[in-house]
């Protein structure tokens, strides 16, 4: 559980400076505390601390440096990373800041304190924080709930996270705000018109599934796709080696959008909740959907399959086509969909798609305030021909190697006709080094923005 420590009136009074404040906050302390700060050198740099001692050996206060502007500029949490060398104990901030300032430090610090322990536990953290005075500690603490689900997931291998498994993470979490689930399994998917989650996950001994998750009965509608691939071998175009390494992480989106839910749910936030995750496992077997299959979608367009590695976008083009036949006031896809989103903006970034100009003004306002970056791409509709094939409606993987991403995301709005407010976020959900707040491994990118953009966007 990441939460915040019990207020105590034996806390540590915790000082956060810079470098420029640290000199005049010395000259308004008692000889013996500036001289001991300057004797060990502390200088205010970006995740310095320093433990002061009072007159008989205890510690009086701790100070963490955040560093230059420019150091603040280039990093985030920069709290978080000091927190791991304070000695054990409950701090409390005492130096003031701004609210969005004490937001992040306060979350950050949170977050510092998540492992993933399913397989190895690991020592907690001795370092806990009181929440600082005026912030929503109860929001704060659902926020990093909702992230440590979204990384528990992903860091989860696909040995115990196939479709069945993350149909149970979906149940639990249902079960746990009260909410509403059906689950559409295997041939039933054909039943119910839903033959491309069926054809991409049906070679794979866990049967597909669609997951369909509703809470809420008043406020606006929200709708929240993800991309439930449990594990992507490429189907029967084959992975190399260095490129399935990382696939477990490939449901990356499903993962995203339940951790956001329970942020949704957890601070019953005024919505009409969807969540659709279609759940597969794209396999190798007999029965593999194959290169030149042409597949007929739930909306009736028709899919050359150019290559079978390009699957993601299959299976959340059924659930979107559901999704729009009763069109909510937002819609929201989430997917690892593209190696071209890495390619265009990193790892860090969350890049993301809309033709909503006011959702992406606020979610690029958010995104700042809560230290979680995305970056707008552009729905080029002069490419829309790139993913005509011309023998069926649409291609799945154009040729070509250009745009990557953006074909990708043209490929899924063609399924969203009757949603006048669509967005469509191609993430990593990956830290592939470990940073502030972050550890190598699953994590969330995008949702604390979107979670902080939702009032605003829906009128709430």
């Amino acid at each position: 559980m990441l939460t915040f420590a019990d207020p105590t009136n034996d806390a540590t009074p915790l000082h956060i400076l810079s470098p420029d404040a640290v000199e005049p906050w010395l000259n308004e302390k008692p000889e013996h505390v500036a001289n001991w700060v300057r004797r060990v050198g502390f200088r205010g740099n970006a995740s310095e601390t320093c433990v002061v001692p009072d007159q008989n050996g205890e510690i009086s206060c701790a100070l963490v440096g955040v560093g230059t502007e420019t150091a603040q500029r280039r990093g985030r949490f920069l709290l978080a990373a000091a927190a791991a060398s304070l000695p054990s104990g409950t701090y409390d901030i005492v130096t003031s800041h701004e609210d969005h300032e004490l937001n992040e430090h306060a979350l950050g610090w949170l977050l510092s304190q998540y492992s993933f322990e399913t397989y190895r536990k690991n020592p907690p953290h001795g370092a806990r924080l009181v929440c600082p005075n005026g912030l929503d500690k109860s929001r704060i603490e659902h926020i990093a709930a909702g992230e440590a689900l979204t990384r528990d997931l992903i860091n989860t291998p696909a040995g115990d996270m196939g479709p069945d498994a993350l149909e149970r993470a979906a149940r639990e979490l249902a079960d746990l705000h009260s909410a509403d689930m059906r689950v559409v399994v295997g041939e039933e998917l054909l039943n119910e018109n839903f033959p491309m989650i069926h054809a991409v996950g049906r070679a794979a001994a866990q049967p597909p599934r669609l997951i369909d998750l509703n809470w809420g009965t008043s406020g606006p509608t929200l709708v929240l796709v993800g991309k439930g691939v449990c594990f992507d071998t490429g189907g029967l175009n084959i992975k190399p080696a260095s490129s399935m390494g990382l696939m477990k992480k490939d449901m990356g989106g499903s993962a995203a959008v339940l951790g956001l839910a329970h942020m949704i749910m957890a601070t019953n936030m005024n919505v009409q909740l969807r969540v659709l995750i279609p759940a597969v496992e794209n396999s190798i077997s007999s029965n593999a959907f194959r290169p030149q299959d042409i597949l007929t979608s739930r909306k009736g367009l028709t899919v050359e399959i150019n290559n079978t590695d390009a699957e993601g976008r299959l299976v959340l083009a059924d659930a979107l086509a559901l999704a729009d036949e009763t069109p909510p006031e937002l819609m929201i896809c989430m997917a690892t969909l593209t190696g071209a989103a890495r390619v265009a903006v990193g790892p860090d970034l969350a890049p993301f798609y809309s033709d909503d100009e006011g959702f992406a003004a606020t979610l690029a306002q958010t995104a700042r305030d809560v230290c979680d970056p995305v970056w707008r791409m552009p729905f080029h509709n002069p490419y829309e021909t790139m993913i005509e094939p011309g023998i069926a409606d649409l291609d799945n993987a154009p040729k070509g190697g250009f745009a990557g991403s953006i074909t990708a995301a043209l490929f899924l709005r063609r399924f969203v006709e009757q949603t006048e407010r669509f967005a469509h976020f191609d993430i990593y959900g990956w830290q592939p080094t470990a940073a502030p707040a972050r550890p190598k491994g699953g994590v969330g990118q995008g949702t604390r923005a979107i979670f902080e953009a939702l009032p605003k966007v829906l009128g709430l």
